[in-house]
């Protein structure tokens, strides 16, 4: 996994982001195969949603899925999923 700023987005992850991804990852944790960042590669703060941005693709290229969002607060924004049907 990969920890990134947010560059694309214009926004830094300050104390208040750090403390809340790290609550959201115990929450999904908690989840266990229910949970939404299973499978992920990298880790991206979006200031403008206030959401953490979990994508699931490899080396920035392969992709088979689109990327989870889960708001600073827990909330699930977009579970993610196939990006092709079967």
């Amino acid at each position: 996994m990969i920890l990134t700023k947010g560059q694309e987005a214009g926004g830094a992850m300050g104390k208040k982001e750090i403390q809340a991804l790290i609550g959201v990852l115990q929450g999904q944790l908690d989840l266990a195969a229910e949970g939404v960042v299973i499978g992920t590669w990298e880790i991206r703060y979006e200031k403008d949603r206030s959401a953490f941005i979990f994508d699931k693709c490899e080396f920035d290229a392969y992709c088979e899925e689109r990327p989870s969002i889960v708001s600073i607060d827990g909330v699930v924004m977009d579970r993610g999923g196939p990006l092709l049907e079967s």
